[in-house]
């Protein structure tokens, strides 16, 4: 085969690879070399840009999920008799948000192996946005609850939040350097504690905006017409505001390029692969390439030592224990974080009613303490633990983080559990906090950065959908099984939890059981996505790293031999 030609472009900021590697006609050798820079690259602008666009995407998701967390107190006070929702309702609604968001993991997931990551990288914002912006203009009508229609658009909504999470995932993995791969997937993952910060935050400004018309109301049961007419405004702003950033960040998901990784193991398209490594380092939308050269290519990728996707791989792949047992540790140990982390975390409300926080029969001072309580575990605990992993996550290790993550949720769990009418409310307060940091600086940071490591290209994004979506079927279960437990003996009506110490030992037994599933995790810190797949599953062009590595340490040959 002739020697590919150049192309135009290129000085000393930023290089032109396709050039550099112009002259290469392994198609195999083309990959490792222009894999190895994208490895290899400095942490530079291109890298934040990529954390920022996929951050956001995961700042609105946690805004929309756990805004509903405050919104349904203000939505017993506007359509529910006494002011108070009724139990079923409640969990309806929350429940809604993770049955499409399971469906949304699934088809996504499976759609970005298929058709690529770019091409459908951005349409899950466009469902958030519109199925945000339909939740906040909802009412009650004849024909219709207000609970029937909130339940229908979390549901879509759910879908698109559902794509977000391997999509956001493997870009972000595919793109990194291979240094600071796991703090550039955790910075992503870290916006989730800062959408729901702002979700408190807009909840708390417009619970002060309102207090006029609020303060005139001294039980939920008794806010008259005015005081409606505020609350309702309210739980439509805090939903609303949801769409905003996700508008923001549309465009740049839209103009951000394939990855190369998917380029070449996928779509076995070489030179466009080789293209599109040079235009991310050059924050490009995409690379040009000279079709008849990319024709070439594509007649030889063949000589791809790769396996090609299909479903009858996909079987064989995970029939295989030593392969499934992966997928059954990241899936296994999202799924029993998720119990607990969705369970606490979408009552945050009842729990700081419960433990004597936000206990004020006025409707102004629990909404306000309602938020504010929010505030301070969100800022005390989520947001510190996010950022711990990403700052050690590259150091300690993945799976020393999740294991003891889940060894200190079981030990504190307990403790809630079994001090829950001997604690003071400022001890469980404390414990509650406690809970939230290790939360973020352990499993939950960590369930979401390994699957987007440890699976082949060809599966990653599937592997990773499966994997959410197990998480999400924990949140469902915890909600509907585990967390209605917490009422259990109360007065039809009261409101009251007095089963919530034992539901806090049921979580204790959920993190026991995921510090025992994460010993089926690799470790992946400071290695390659290449050196992965061929350390776990013996594929792919790492072999013929470990070839040339492994002939750079051979002895070299004696003189006689030479002359011989």
């Amino acid at each position: 085969m002739k020697t590919l030609g150049k192309t135009s472009g290129g000085n000393s900021a930023f290089r032109n690879f396709n050039n550099q590697f112009a002259h290469v006609t392994d198609p195999n050798e083309r990959r490792r070399l222009a894999l190895a820079e994208i490895d290899k690259a400095p942490f530079g602008w291109y890298h934040i840009r990529a954390v920022v666009v996929a951050g956001i995407g995961f700042f609105t998701d946690a805004y929309d999920i756990f805004a509903i967390n405050m919104v349904t107190v203000m939505l017993g006070i506007v359509y529910f008799p006494r002011g108070a929702i009724t139990e079923h309702a409640d969990t309806a609604i929350k429940v809604a948000t993770s049955c499409g968001t399971v469906a949304g993991q699934l088809g996504f997931g499976w759609l970005a192996d298929v058709i690529g990551r770019k091409k459908i990288y951005g349409l899950e914002l466009m469902v958030i946005i519109f199925t945000t912006m339909a939740q906040a203009l909802s009412s009650n009508s004849a024909s219709i609850s207000i609970t029937g229609i909130l339940v229908f658009w979390r549901v879509i909504m759910g879908i698109g939040i559902g794509g977000d999470y391997p999509l956001s995932s493997i870009i972000t993995s595919e793109f990194a350097t291979t240094k600071w791969r796991g703090a550039m997937m955790g910075a992503v993952f870290a916006m989730q504690g800062v959408g729901q910060l702002a979700a408190a935050l807009v909840a708390f400004i417009c619970t002060v905006a309102f207090k006029k018309q609020l303060q005139t109301a001294q039980t939920f049961a008794t806010c008259d017409d005015h005081c409606k007419q505020a609350v309702d405004r309210i739980w439509r702003i805090v939903i609303g505001f949801g769409a905003v950033p996700a508008c923001v960040a549309l465009y740049y998901r839209l103009t951000i390029p394939e990855t190369p990784r998917y380029t070449f193991d996928v779509a076995r398209d070489v030179e466009k692969a080789a293209a599109d490594s040079e235009a991310f380092l050059n924050n490009q939308a995409a690379g040009d390439v000279d079709e008849i050269r990319q024709i070439e290519a594509r007649a030889n990728a063949g000589a791809l030592t790769v396996p090609e996707a299909s479903w009858a791989d996909f079987w064989k792949h995970y029939s295989q224990w030593r392969f499934f047992k992966i997928l059954l540790g990241t899936a296994g140990s999202w799924l029993l974080l998720d119990v607990a982390f969705y369970g606490l975390g979408l009552n945050n409300s009842i729990i700081l009613n419960t433990i004597g926080y936000s206990t004020n029969p006025k409707v102004y001072q629990q909404l306000r303490n309602n938020a504010v309580g929010n505030l301070i575990l969100i800022c005390a605990g989520a947001i510190p633990g996010y950022w711990v992993t990403v700052f050690t996550v590259d150091t300690i290790g993945r799976k020393p983080i999740q294991l003891m993550g889940f060894a200190l949720l079981t030990a504190l769990f307990f403790g809630i559990g079994f001090g829950f009418h001997k604690l003071s409310s400022n001890g469980l307060l404390a414990l509650y906090v406690l809970c939230q940091f290790f939360f973020n600086f352990g499993p939950n940071a960590t369930t979401f950065i390994v699957p987007g490591e440890c699976f082949p290209t060809r599966y990653r994004s599937t592997s990773h959908g499966i994997s959410a979506a197990s998480g999400k079927i924990g949140a469902i279960l915890a909600q509907t099984l585990i967390g209605p437990l917490r009422t259990r003996g109360a007065a039809p009506g009261s409101g009251a939890s007095p089963w919530l110490n034992n539901v806090m030992k049921i979580f204790a037994g959920f993190m026991a059981a995921g510090t025992l599933i994460t010993f089926l995790i690799p470790e992946t810190k400071r290695k390659t996505l290449e050196q992965l797949v061929y350390e776990l599953y013996g594929e792919g062009e790492a072999q013929q790293e470990a070839k040339i590595a492994a002939a750079s340490r051979a002895p070299e040959p004696e003189p006689e031999t030479l002359k011989a």
